[in-house]
Parts: C-alpha cells; structure tokens; sequence
C-alpha cells in the first residue's frame, strides 16, 4: 500500500485547515447540502461547460453552440434548458430579416460570475501534458497581457491555499 503522504508532490502541498465544528470531520457530512456540489449538479458536465465557453467566447445562437461545441442537438437543447431554467443564461429573441423570431442564448449576471471558474478551468488544462501545439489565451484588452486567476479575501489580500481556514457558516455572522 502507497502512503500517498510520502510523495513528493503530495508533501509539498498544503490544504486547508478545518475551524471549528468543521474541525471534527466525522461528527457531521456536508453531503446534499455542499455549495459546491450543488454548483456541480448544475455545470459540472462537459456539456454545460463546453456550451458556457462558448457563450462566453460570444455564441449565441443554438446552431452556432451546436457546432461549436460539438454536441448533438438533443444534448445541447436540454443542458441549455437547465441553464436557462436555473437563471445562468437567458433566452433572447432575435430576428433576421425575412425569418421567423428566434431565440438566442446569453449569460446573466449569474452566468457571468462563472468568468473566473472558466478562466481558473483553463489554467489548470494547460498544466496537463498534452500534444498540443496551440489552443486559446486569455488576454487583458487593454494591456495585452494573458490574464490568470487570483484568489482573495474581503480585504482584498491574495490568499494561498496555506492561508485558507473551512469553518461552518453558522458559526459567523453573515454579513450582508
């Protein structure tokens, strides 16, 4: 059996450290009620998030997301439905002269905060070994530079994955 502690990478990797009533791990279970698996249940298959990169690479229209994105039909229809239904994107008419209404799909608010899951998603596939030569970059308009994800607190401090503390939400005043 492999003690996954002695290797290298594992050792040089820190978590999070656990406050609190989270700090007893086997005296409850987030399970059903996780955040983050409720965000998984909504975008957490390659079809929602292939279709979200899209949207935010500026498609609009369900053929283009179809093509795009190399989904069926009947796969994008029913994840953009979901999308749609869970208030990430929203359908908008449109109309070219001489056809008929159609609807087009773009991002919400809700939808829109999702920029930095996308831009940390493909941060992380470049880190993976591959044999490709080209792919897309992420560039800041203005300045040019390729653009990377940061994470920080309320205070505006940049937070290491060292630095981070999990506790129950219940045992802090929620502020709004």
């Amino acid at each position: 059996m492999v003690n996954r502690t002695d290797t290298p990478a594992a050792a040089s990797v820190a978590v999070m450290e656990r406050q609190g009533g989270f700090a007893d791990r086997d005296a409850w279970t987030v399970t059903g009620t996780c955040r983050m698996e409720r965000a998984l249940a909504l975008i957490g298959t390659r079809s929602a998030m292939v279709l979200l990169r899209e949207v935010f690479f500026g498609a609009t229209r369900f053929e283009d997301l179809v093509n795009r994105s190399g989904l069926s039909e009947a796969v994008a229809a029913g994840r953009l439905k979901e999308l749609v239904g869970h208030g990430v994107l929203t359908r908008r008419p449109y109309q070219e002269p001489g056809s008929r209404t159609r609807q087009e799909y773009v991002l919400t608010d809700l939808g829109g905060r999702l920029f930095p899951v996308l831009v940390s998603l493909m941060e992380w596939g470049e880190l993976l070994e591959d044999d490709h030569d080209t792919g897309v970059e992420l560039i800041h308009k203005q300045c040019g530079s390729t653009i990377d994800t940061e994470i920080r607190c309320g205070n505006d401090h940049p937070v290491a994955l060292g630095d981070t503390a999990v506790r129950m939400r219940t045992e802090t005043p929620r502020t709004q």
